[in-house]
């Protein structure tokens, strides 16, 4: 194997590998907003959760 292709073969590698973390840099973005998504869900999902409780609350004090 000559010098020609050895220096070849690494560029192709460097380039390979560029692709790569490029890609995965995107999949990660992509991940970051679902996980934000999902997130801002659950805290709706607290507020209105203790928003019933709370009404629940006070509809069990008002029958006493």
């Amino acid at each position: 194997m000559g010098v020609g292709e050895r220096v070849w073969g690494a560029f192709t590698a460097i380039i390979k590998l560029e692709d790569k973390v490029t890609r995965q840099a995107d999949a990660m973005r992509s991940q970051q907003q679902k996980i934000e998504d999902l997130t801002g869900r659950v805290i709706r999902l607290e507020a209105q959760l203790e928003l019933l409780v709370g009404a629940a609350l006070v509809k069990q004090i008002r029958r006493r």
